[in-house]
């Protein structure tokens, strides 16, 4: 288990230095740019993909409490440009909805 552990962590190290060492000028390269720009919005719109791949809406509360949620994370991205503030108001709105019951009692479900 400790070689696991060591192998990961080195493995993970590894993929850090890499652009650190390797020459300027591959990092230059056409296919490392256009990865360089796409890929976080790609891994974002996974990520939003698979946190909402098992809403159910067919029953009640319909994915209200996630479109809601999704909707002030785009709200507040667009109004503070800030994705720590975006991220933590859209968790603190679903947990709110989903703990306390707030919005079964506003569809009188």
């Amino acid at each position: 288990m400790l070689l696991f552990i060591l192998a990961m962590a080195g493995a993970t190290q590894l993929t850090r230095f890499l652009p650190f060492w390797l020459p300027a000028a591959w990092l230059e390269n056409r296919f490392v740019r256009t990865l360089r720009s796409g890929l976080p919005s790609v891994i974002l719109l996974l990520l939003v993909v698979y946190s909402l791949k098992d809403t159910p809406v067919t029953q009640a509360p319909w994915g209200l409490p996630e479109a809601l949620s999704l909707a002030v994370v785009v709200a507040l991205h667009l109004w503070k440009q800030n994705a720590l503030v975006s991220i933590a108001g859209g968790t603190a709105l679903y947990m709110v909805l989903i703990q306390t019951g707030a919005l079964k009692l506003l569809l009188g479900a």
